[in-house]
């Protein structure tokens, strides 16, 4: 790391720099020097002096600052004087720029200002586009202007030449005052100024912008600044909508300035083709009625100071966003602070001295806590004052604590200011430490041994004239010099037990404290009943100095500003007067009445240990990924991400997504919050590696935020972490799914879980569907099925069922991942082969122009072709080569070919006199293996399974699980329970025909649905005979073939092939078959119904959305025990869903009791003791 400098200037106007490489502070030689602000940048720093005038010190640097004035000497031939200088009237002059149009002559050309000299004198430039040229440095041409040739030809009738001369900027390692601009528009009287804009381009060593505030407000742009011309040429007055009293400039484009009335403006549209930007926004302050007292600004971040020296930090800030989203507490109280390099902050405390916050990284940029800036103060130890009798005692004291620790003066009149005892002519003890150590405010307080009591608590004093040495001096007549002063020491630190003991009479009442690390005095107000000391009980550490009457310059500075800007260091520095040596945690931050209470306390191993409070704090995660455009065009975008994590005092965090993205050259952003989202689904598009972020209002409109990132591990990087981030947002802390989740699967074959609530089943005040939170379970399956004891059970895409392990599901330690099993999936791709007939050469790929493409999907309305088809996922790999597929429903001839009169009709395996098309369809089988926590339970390829819904406190010896295998036989688990969730064996149960849909509900109703569509209700199903005994048929609805259904406790609710809803009528306990079936709805794709009679459903299509994809969650809202079939739909999340089962979910709305009357008369059906949101005996 390069040697750079930290600028800081004290309430005399005196300006100390201090080098990273070295101790000390080094005053500026210039002894008349006084300055109001500095600002510094990389090789630079600039100050406003008390004369308002602008100054600036050039760092010294190994190559020197020259510029080159150039000239042109014009001449015309003529044929009686050859080449001369009397030109034409139309002509240029005889002395001007390149371009002709400005006259310059050698003697025109002065010196901007006493910084510069001369190099030398003005000299013939007799080089040609960098060569040795003969011709004296003449440039011949036709006319002006034209062509220049170092060569005389026989029509060159003018020429010219370059003149010369350089200076030299001599006032490197000085502060040189600006020149006044002439005949520019001056300036007013300025007050505020800042550098930055160096980082605006990737250009190396890109020159710094310079933006100032004038004392009437205005804002003031300084042009022409280069790194040959340090000083600049000339202001520029910037329109502003309000008075500004201050104002920051980051290094690349945020500038924000405070209002006289307190607001805060940004500036948007800061770039290289725009340094002064486009337009200003103005912000409200962050703090309800406490206006804004300074503000500063880095790359990406902005921190505030109020004017009760409150510390906030903007969060959601960069050049896309330069206004930001939010405020953030920050614990501290400052009187101003400044962001550096790197975005490291450095602060004037309300103690008057420097602090440095530690921990500030990019993905951390609010830091951990404060330090003290410990340089060490004067030149040499011998130096330093003689001390009296009365310092040398707590000197002792002193030894191994900070050098740097915050030393102010007060006089016990209140009017007295702190500077006013550099009068003094007594000298005053230095505290001062055996080893230029620093000890963090995390470190132990110092404990003095004497104290002198005041009866009123001293004012800061802050000087306001033009100069600070006026201002303090006008007031030292209205104090007393032989009055005692009294030195503050402000420490906060760790507590520890090794402490010096502070005598009850030290306290003194009325004595100020100065809080650097602690938000609010609430646990000083708590703590204040358990002091012992009399009085008021606050320890101001006040140290009594008997007859000395003030402090000398060799006590330290008593800060006014710091600069940041050149100082190059982060949170990885080694800088001598930052380091630490103890435990850095803010949160650790004690007030003095804390403190002495902690001293009478310090051998409770409890009161030790116990934080006070949580300091505030950002977190941010940044990376690049695409992001798909949703509105026209659609394409892929490059975008940057950044989630950012904010950490409240009690706690509570807040995190925000943003998504910043550029369009037509205009940096714009999106944002999510956090506690919005509401589902992070992997998604199946262009083979990316993408996933859909949704929220509530994005589920509406049907339009989720997809991105994609460039690996797998990416976006698996990024699912887990915005998954832990929402699931701690919604105060789910257990990965494991509860007994009563709602389970769901997509096309894709992931798995999702809903944590239900009272609200979601409630008949009033409903949760919305659109407002659940789904979170995915490791795993691939293309249906899941479970109940309210915890028993879920899957079925692969090839027919394989797998059982939910919830030990190696909770996933307590990383070493429970190595019980996890290996799941696999194989599923088939399929691609269609489409002929057109005609007379001349039969069926051939040559379709009409309305056709469809001749190789596509199923739907026929996208092409999809052998060599452009991959598997659904980048996570999939091919694990055949293509064949023909005989098994197409409608069959197919001996070539795999099925025939249709047009597309699209229905297909059949054979051929008539009426079929012009006809399709065959090839397929290739693709394979996914991932480690998930479910158990494969072979050997039988399954294509259907249903477990009974229950309570959640329902007991069994062993759980009905009814199943169908992929050849359509009805099995029959045994040996299922909680334990043993996978079961024993198979049990399989005569049927006279396969079938395609079963499920069993509540009192062991099993009812099925054949190949063929009939419908069929198993009898005399009970815990005794778990297979029943024989089969009932059951009509189906009129021309109408069903093709799934799902019962409930006393409910059945069934889909056709048409994508109809039907409803079972009249089912009794003493005729559970029914009498009739109702139609409900349209639209459906599958049901589900609860132990609750509940009713959800996957949609077919989104009515007013035709694009999106089929398979949309959906609830029936209005079911009661007058209204079974519902009264209407709320649609949740999709499309792309596949699945979904609400088959554990037993969790209802607690139900109110009503008194009874009391007549003595007991009531014959005493209300059920509610459990676990249900009704016991229901």
């Amino acid at each position: 790391m390069s040697t750079t400098l930290l600028w800081a200037v004290d309430v005399y106007g005196r300006v100390y720099s201090v080098s990273t490489a070295g101790q000390r502070w080094v005053r500026a030689d210039d002894s008349l020097l006084e300055l109001k602000r500095v600002t510094a940048g990389k090789g630079r720093c600039w100050g406003i002096g008390c004369d308002h005038q602008v100054y600036l010190n050039m760092i010294p640097h190994e190559t020197p600052i020259r510029y080159k004035e150039e000239t042109y000497e014009n001449q015309r031939w003529n044929p009686v004087d050859g080449f001369t200088d009397t030109l034409l009237p139309t002509d240029r002059w005889p002395w001007s720029d390149v371009t002709g149009m400005n006259t310059q002559p050698l003697h025109s050309f002065q010196l901007p200002s006493r910084s510069w000299e001369w190099e030398g004198d003005w000299y013939v430039d007799h080089s040609w586009v960098g060569e040795p040229s003969h011709a004296g440095g003449w440039e011949y041409a036709v006319d002006f202007p034209a062509n220049f040739s170092p060569d005389k030809k026989w029509n060159s009738c003018v020429r010219r030449r370059r003149w010369i001369r350089y200076r030299r900027y001599t006032a490197q390692g000085t502060w040189a005052k600006i020149p006044l601009d002439h005949p520019r528009k001056l300036p007013p009287p300025l007050c505020d100024l800042s550098c930055g804009g160096w980082e605006m381009s990737d250009e190396s060593g890109r020159y710094p912008y310079l933006w100032a505030v004038s004392q009437q407000g205005q804002v003031w742009f300084r042009e022409g600044i280069h790194p040959r011309v340090p000083e600049g040429s000339s202001w520029d007055e910037v329109e502003v909508p309000k008075e500004v009293a201050q104002l920051s400039l980051g290094p690349r484009d945020l500038l924000w300035a405070v209002l006289w009335d307190g607001n805060l403006l940004v500036r948007t549209g800061l770039s290289l083709d725009s340094p002064t930007g486009v337009s200003w926004v103005e912000l409200e302050s962050p703090a309800k009625e406490v206006e804004t007292l300074h503000v500063s600004v880095g790359v990406s971040v902005v921190w505030v100071i109020t004017k009760d020296y409150k510390v906030w930090f903007r969060r959601g800030v960069n050049s896309h966003n330069p206004c930001g989203s939010g405020w953030i507490r920050i614990v501290g109280e400052m009187m101003m602070l400044d962001v550096g390099l790197n975005d490291q902050v450095w602060a004037v405390g309300e103690d008057r001295s420097l602090y440095f916050r530690i921990g500030v990284t990019p993905s951390k940029p609010s830091g951990n806590g404060w330090i003290p800036v410990s340089a060490v103060w004067g030149k040499s130890k011998e130096n330093s004052p003689r001390r009296s009798a009365d310092c040398s005692e707590f000197g002792n004291y002193l030894k191994g604590t900070t050098q740097g620790s915050a030393v102010s003066c007060t006089e016990s009149d209140s009017e007295l200011g702190q500077m006013e005892l550099a009068k003094s002519t007594s000298h005053t003890p230095v505290l001062q430490a055996e080893a230029p150590s620093v000890v963090p405010l995390g470190g132990a307080p110092v404990r003095p041994t004497e104290t002198q009591d005041t009866s009123a608590a001293p004012k800061t004093f802050i000087p306001s004239s033009d100069s600070f040495i006026n201002s303090l001096m006008s007031d030292c007549d209205r104090t007393s010099i032989n009055q005692h002063p009294s030195v503050i020491l402000v420490e906060e630190r760790q507590f520890s037990p090794a402490q010096i003991h502070l005598s009850p009479e030290a306290s003194g009442p009325g004595s100020p404290w100065s809080n650097v690390d602690l938000e609010g005095a609430e646990a000083s107000q708590s703590m204040q009943a358990a002091v012992p000391h009399p009085g008021q009980g606050s320890a101001p550490y006040r140290l009594g100095l008997g007859g000395i009457q003030g402090i000398e310059e060799e006590d330290g500075p008593v800060w006014a500003w710091i600069s940041g800007g050149g100082c190059n260091v982060d949170a990885a520095s080694q800088v001598s007067w930052l380091s630490a040596t103890g435990p850095l945690v803010s949160s650790f931050s004690l007030t003095p009445l804390q403190s002495s209470t902690w001293n009478e306390q310090q051998h409770s191993e409890e009161i030790s240990k116990k934080p006070l409070e949580r300091s505030n704090s950002i977190w941010v995660r940044k990376g690049i990924l695409r992001w798909w455009r949703d509105w026209k065009p659609q394409r892929w975008m490059d975008v940057a991400v950044a989630l950012e994590q904010s950490t409240k005092s009690d706690g509570r965090k807040d995190s925000i997504f943003f998504v910043y993205y550029t369009q037509y050259d205009e940096k714009k952003y999106l944002h999510i919050f956090i506690n919005e989202v509401t589902a992070l689904v992997p998604v199946l598009r262009d083979y990316h590696y993408a996933f859909a972020v949704y929220t509530a209002h994005r589920t509406r409109l049907r339009s989720p935020l997809v991105l994609a990132a460039q690996t797998e591990k990416d976006m698996n990087d990024w699912l887990s972490l915005l998954s832990d981030v929402c699931c701690k947002c919604r105060g789910i802390t257990v990965q494991l799914p509860s007994g009563e989740a709602l389970w769901s699967t997509t096309t894709k074959g992931d798995i999702f879980v809903h944590e239900p609530s009272f609200s979601l089943e409630a008949a009033t005040q409903t949760l919305s569907c659109d407002l659940m939170f789904w979170r995915q379970v490791p795993g691939h399956l293309r249906c899941v099925e479970s109940n309210s004891l915890g028993l879920v059970w899957g079925i692969g895409w090839d027919g394989t069922a797998w059982v939910y392990n919830r030990c190696s599901g909770r996933q307590a330690n990383p070493e429970d991942a190595d019980h996890e099993c290996q799941q696999t999936d194989v599923r088939s791709v399929h691609v269609y082969e489409n002929q057109r007939w005609n007379p001349m050469t039969g069926y051939t790929d040559r379709g009409l122009p309305t056709d469809r493409p001749m190789w596509s999907d199923e739907s026929g309305l996208k092409e999809s072709t052998k060599g452009n088809t991959q598997p659904p996922s980048p996570q999939w790999v091919w694990v055949s080569e293509w064949a023909l597929d005989h098994s197409v429903p409608g069959g197919t001839d001996k070539d795999g070919w099925q025939y249709a009169a047009d597309f699209p009709v229905t297909f059949h395996g054979h051929k008539t006199l009426k079929d012009f098309v006809r399709r065959r369809r090839w397929t290739r089988k693709c394979k996914i293996t991932q480690r998930a926590p479910w158990q494969p339970v072979w050997p039988i390829p399954l294509s259907d399974i249903s477990l009974m819904p229950c309570l959640a406190h329902s007991s069994f010896e062993q759980v009905p699980l009814w199943a169908l295998s992929d050849k359509g036989d009805v099995l029959c688990r045994l040996g299922v329970t909680p334990q043993n969730p996978a079961g024993s064996s198979w049990l399989h149960v005569g049927t006279d025909q396969p079938f395609k849909s079963i499920s069993i509900g509540g009192a062991s109703q099993v009812w099925a649905i054949a190949k063929d569509g009939a419908v069929f209700y198993r009898g005399s199903v009970s815990t005794q005979n778990p297979a029943g005994e024989c089969w009932y048929h059951i009509p189906a609805p009129s021309r109408q073939t069903l093709r799934q259904l799902s019962v409930g406790r006393t409910s059945v609710f069934a889909v056709d092939e048409n994508s109809n809803l039907w409803y079972r009528q009249g089912l009794t306990p003493s005729y559970p078959q029914g009498s009739a079936w109702e139609l409900v709805s349209n639209n459906v794709t599958k049901v589900s119904v609860g132990p609750l009679d509940q009713v959800w459903m996957i949609a077919d299509g989104m009515v007013g959305f035709p694009a999106e994809t089929p398979g949309a969650v959906c609830h029936r809202l209005g079911i009661g025990p007058m209204q079974p079939k519902g009264q209407s739909w709320d649609y949740g999340i999709g499309g792309g869903w596949e699945h979904i089962s609400v088959r554990a979910n037993s969790v209802e709305a607690p139900r109110t009791k009503h008194l009874l009357p009391t007549t003595g008369q007991p009531s014959p059906t005493p209300l059920p003791t509610p459990l676990n949101g249900a009704a016991v005996g229901v």
